[in-house]
This record gives structure tokens, C-alpha cells and sequence, in this order.
């Protein structure tokens, strides 16, 4: 993955906030959304693509496109770059291929402490009982 071609290729929208705040809110547009389409990237292999095709199946568009927004702060700039941060750990999150799990079982002296354990634990519970007469 070569961040710095990625980014250069994301696309910026601003756009007005929702939400309370009044007059500010209702003229200025300082919610940014971000669109990335990973199908068309340069900065991406094609397993990267497949990878994150798969991955990221729910949250993209039809075109293989994927849209953030952030209106979490007042400031555009601000939003740009919480954006753009949020944009490159979901990417480095779903590049990360899992460890492959190895089987594995108990060792013998764990199974013999397991029963051995258990053992005691039945005696215990059969002398709290009353003797048969």
C-alpha cells in the first residue's frame, strides 16, 4: 500500500452539517466526505483490492467506491483531517491478513490435573452427604 499516492487520489466533498447549532450550522459547509474508489486506485496491488473488495463488501458502493464523512468538528479543516486519518486505519485495519490458527491440544500432565481435580472435587461433594443407615 503507498499512502501517499492513495491519498492523493481521494476526493473531497463539503457539504453542511446537521444537527444543532443555529445559524452557523444552516450557512457554512463544514462537514467533509470523503470518496475513495478502490477499484480504480494506483496505490493499491490487485490482491490489496480483492482484499479490501471483500472486507469492506457492506460499506461500499456498487462502483466499488467507499464514502466517509466527519462533521465532528466546527472547523472544515479540522473534519479534512479526522477524515483522512479515519480513512487510513480502516485501510491499514482491513489490509492486516489474520495469523493462521494453529490446532492445538492439552498436554498430558493438564488432562491428568483436569480429572484429578474433578475427582476431588466429587469426593468432597459425596461426604457432605448424610451416611446410608
Amino acid at each position: 500500500m503507498n499512502t501517499s499516492i492513495i491519498i492523493n487520489e481521494l476526493r473531497f466533498k463539503a457539504i453542511r452539517s446537521s444537527g444543532a447549532g443555529g445559524q452557523h450550522v444552516n450557512k457554512v459547509s463544514s462537514k467533509i466526505e470523503l470518496s475513495f474508489n478502490i477499484v480504480t486506485s494506483l496505490g493499491l496491488t490487485d490482491n490489496e483490492k480483492l482484499l479490501l473488495g471483500q472486507k469492506l463488501s457492506s460499506r461500499l458502493t456498487k462502483e466499488g467506491v467507499l464514502i466517509l464523512q466527519c462533521g465532528d468538528s466546527r472547523s472544515q479543516h479540522r473534519n479534512k483531517e479526522l477524515v483522512i486519518k479515519r480513512f487510513v486505519e480502516i485501510v491499514k485495519a482491513n489490509l492486516q491478513v489474520p495469523k493462521k490458527r494453529k490446532a492445538t491440544k492439552p498436554s498430558r500432565s493438564a488432562i491428568k490435573k483436569r480429572l484429578n481435580n474433578k475427582q476431588k472435587q466429587s469426593e468432597k461433594k459425596i461426604n457432605r452427604k448424610k451416611p446410608l443407615l
